[in-house]
């Protein structure tokens, strides 16, 4: 399939929570018209995330193909993306997932640049429509403890090399879209 132009970008949506930034970046997918894959980063760990996770299934389609990946794993998938909207939400449960596991900034942090780094590949090589959901965590206070500060920072160092790989960048504020990067 020879994808047309719009689609074969890669768009970054930030924002802070609840501030609309899923909800767009799946009716960016869903107006594609196209066959869409979904990578799901998010783990259960409580009652309440149970019921976050459920309520996201139920916003996507039936027809969307998800895949479970919170620690990313992407190098082990196989399949051709071609002619698809790839949409990965969100970066940042990756990122936590991965510090909580690892707990050093520099170790997880070159984790995500090898993770998302094939991702970028992929999308070079096979021409999908990619689009990326993260939180922008560094503009509110200072955490108290220091794991805290590590994530934010961390988080911060990940958005900023995504955001010069995107052809597309939106802040997304109170469910209203504001495009920093990237022409119409």
């Amino acid at each position: 399939m020879i994808m047309p132009e719009p689609y074969k970008q890669t768009v970054l949506i930030l924002g802070g929570a609840r501030s609309g930034k899923s909800s767009l970046a799946q009716q960016m997918a869903r107006e594609s018209g196209l066959p869409v894959v979904y990578l799901a980063t998010g783990v259960i760990t409580d009652v309440e995330m149970k019921e976050r996770v459920q309520k996201h299934r139920e916003s996507r389609p039936q027809s969307w193909v998800t895949k479970e990946t919170p620690y990313g794993g992407f190098g082990q998938m196989n399949e051709n993306w071609s002619g698809k909207a790839v949409l990965l939400d969100c970066i940042t449960f990756l990122v936590n997932n991965l510090l909580l596991r690892e707990d050093k900034e520099e170790v997880v942090y070159q984790q995500l640049l090898k993770e998302l780094g094939f991702l970028f590949e992929k999308h070079q090589q096979e021409g999908f429509y990619f689009l990326i959901v993260s939180n922008e965590t560094g503009m509110g206070i200072v955490p108290e403890y220091p794991l805290a500060r590590t994530f934010r920072d961390l988080q911060g160092r990940i958005n900023q090399w995504l955001a010069s790989r995107a052809n597309h960048v939106y802040m997304v504020l109170a469910g209203i879209p504001v495009r920093i990067k990237g022409e119409e």
